[in-house]
């Protein structure tokens, strides 16, 4: 069906066809969507972990080559090619954070002032979006991921940092989205069976 809609991949095609693989991912999805709502220090920093990790590495680089740029006259190659991939995990981690955080455009100021079905339904319809982007962006980023890894690439200016690392990101992040986007559905079907407000606004918290 996903390749009639959205035409088949070059380097996983034959994998969304096995059933072992479709399996998998359902039950990497299980797995994650368990351990998120079983412990609650993972589902509040699972994403914050390597947001960090990645931000700082990204800044230490470059401030570091920007200092040998200017007072030594050098600078290491792979230098302006690696802070650009690791945006490729602030960026899409960072969007699955927010889905959690319900920190996302959502018209919160107008739906505050619907009746709590409305607002229900309007959750729900932005839940449907979500999943669809998500299949259509981890059906070919997937494919994308895996023809780095088939070519054995590697980062430009590295002698052996494969890219696939980086570019496993998007699909990565995406997958994460969509056990965010599960964990708020089922939050709000909890509130509205027991009256209590739906969440239809975010707030930003610290990092533990």
């Amino acid at each position: 069906m996903l390749e009639q809609l959205f035409g088949n991949p070059l380097a996983v095609g034959a994998f969304f066809a096995s059933p072992a693989f479709d399996a998998g991912l359902v039950a990497a999805f299980v797995v994650l969507f368990v351990l998120f709502e079983r412990f609650a220090w993972l589902d509040r920093n699972a994403e914050k972990m390597i947001l960090v990790v990645a931000f700082a590495a990204c800044t230490l680089i470059v401030a570091e080559e920007v200092f040998r740029r200017y007072v030594f006259r050098e600078q290491a190659p792979w230098s302006t090619f690696v802070p650009s991939y690791l945006f490729l995990w602030l960026t899409w981690l960072g969007c699955s954070l927010c889905v959690r955080l319900r920190l996302h455009l959502n018209f919160s100021e107008i739906r505050d002032h619907l009746p709590a079905a409305w607002q229900y339904a309007l959750m729900q319809f932005d839940y449907v979006l979500y999943v669809v982007f998500a299949v259509v962006v981890c059906y070919w980023s997937l494919d994308l991921a895996a023809m780095q890894w088939q070519g054995d690439s590697i980062v430009p200016g590295t002698d052996n940092t494969p890219s696939w690392i980086f570019y496993s990101a998007t699909p990565l992040g995406w997958g994460l989205l969509l056990v965010r986007v599960a964990q708020n559905a089922l939050e709000d079907w909890r509130d509205l069976k027991s009256g209590r407000s739906l969440k239809t606004r975010g707030e930003m918290i610290s990092i533990d």
